[in-house]
């Protein structure tokens, strides 16, 4: 789902500047909503946020918060706050996203309100696009010229005639040998990503069979990875690949496998002992276009995949594969995952899961001295899941990214 501009080093070199945080925004105060602080806690009602240079300054009831009388006061009145969600899967591969250092800021604004500000994403890792686009796309949003999430970006490695059905043209970054996985490794966080993404498995087409990674190459890009404290996601398409991912360490299973039945006990056993991470993308293989009787069963199997990696114990992770597929709203997927997991738990695989996971410390829950990283609702996301949906706003390091019309 990714394709390769390996030949581009001395330009991408210029454009490979670290994240940096929002300018810095007016003092914000959000009045009068709900507020959960963290999945796991009782809503506090009737709240007083306030935040000032980006960061959470206070958080409590009204009456005990104190109002800045120079901040911008938003009456959230019946809404329900809680950090800002993570989008774990997404992809800038959209033709909109072209030429991202010189397009103009509006239409890449609009853009990413249609594909993820609008949903409540402020935060977010791109899991394959042209890092000549994507590296200008996360310098302009960090220099507040585009507004958009946090931006976390990888580089794909493919195993030797991997080309994917899906990617009839695409030049694909292939390694046939661990050297070159170690190489392509280095060059990817050389250039300013932030992780690696393997294709542990490549679907060739329905009559074809599914070219997968051998696991020692899988390792030698993860061995660079970690070297540098940096993750190591991979897409498996069956078995074999997902025994490529606990063989070469990898951190975060990027899908569930439509075509393996279920994981075994002892793969289970390895991803929890192995810290390894789920992100499902249940909507991807809803609206495969296949008879519905088949996807039916494919969905089935999936969910129990969900439920039975939530239920090990092991760290569940929101993505949707959005910018590969055009599925924008996350409804669909809120309602799937409902079926194996809790309104809290989807709260937390948006929130404080990936925080956690990626070691982002400062992130994830609504507490003074976080982030002023929320998404305000339209209903209570503990009492009907689909209202993880309902965004009213979107604001990122203190600043309104988006507000519903």
């Amino acid at each position: 789902m990714t394709r390769h501009w390996f030949g581009v080093a001395l330009l991408l070199c210029v454009l490979a500047v670290p994240p940096a945080t929002v300018a810095e925004a007016q003092m914000l105060v959000l009045k009068g909503g709900s507020v959960y602080a963290s999945p796991e806690a009782t809503p506090i009602s009737d709240s007083i946020i306030v935040t000032s240079a980006g960061v959470i300054t206070a958080v409590g009831r009204a009456g005990e918060v104190q109002i800045p009388p120079d901040a911008r006061v938003i009456d959230c009145s019946g809404q329900t706050i809680v950090a800002g969600f993570w989008n774990s899967h997404v992809h800038f591969t959209e033709a909109v996203w072209r030429n991202a250092d010189s397009a103009p800021a509006a239409p890449l604004t609009a853009h990413m309100q249609e594909m993820l500000t609008r949903w409540g994403f402020t935060t977010v890792w791109s899991l394959g696009s042209n890092p000549s686009d994507s590296l200008a796309l996360r310098r302009r949003v960090n220099a507040d010229e585009v507004l958009g999430p946090n931006i976390f970006l990888v580089g794909s490695i493919f195993p030797k005639d991997g080309r994917p059905a899906y990617l009839p043209d695409a030049q694909i970054p292939e390694a046939a040998t661990p050297e070159r996985a170690a190489e392509m490794a280095r060059y990817y966080l050389q250039i300013g990503l932030d992780g690696i993404k393997l294709f542990t498995g490549a679907y060739k087409g329905e009559d074809k069979p599914v070219v997968n990674m051998d696991a020692a190459i899988a390792k030698a890009a993860v061995d660079v990875a970690h070297a540098q404290g940096k993750p190591v996601f991979a897409h498996p398409q069956n078995t074999a690949g997902i025994e490529a991912v606990i063989a070469g360490g990898v951190d975060v299973m990027a899908h569930t496998v439509g075509r393996q039945p279920g994981y075994t006990p002892e793969q289970l056993a390895r991803f929890k002992q192995q810290g390894i991470a789920l992100t499902p993308t249940l909507s991807l293989f809803a609206k495969l276009p296949l008879p519905p009787e088949i996807v039916a069963r494919i969905v089935d199997n999936i969910v129990g995949q969900l439920r039975s990696f939530s239920e090990n114990g092991s760290t569940v992770l929101f993505g949707t594969d959005v910018g590969y597929i055009q599925l924008y709203d996350t409804t669909l997927e809120y309602e799937l995952m409902r079926r194996a997991l809790s309104e809290r738990q989807v709260l937390a695989a948006l929130t404080t899961n990936p925080a956690s996971y990626f070691k982002v410390a400062n992130k994830g829950r609504v507490e003074k001295g976080f982030d002023a990283d929320l998404a305000v609702l339209d209903g209570d996301p503990i009492a009907d899941v689909r209202n993880l949906a309902k965004v009213a706003y979107t604001i990122r390091a203190g600043k309104v990214i988006y507000q519903k019309p």
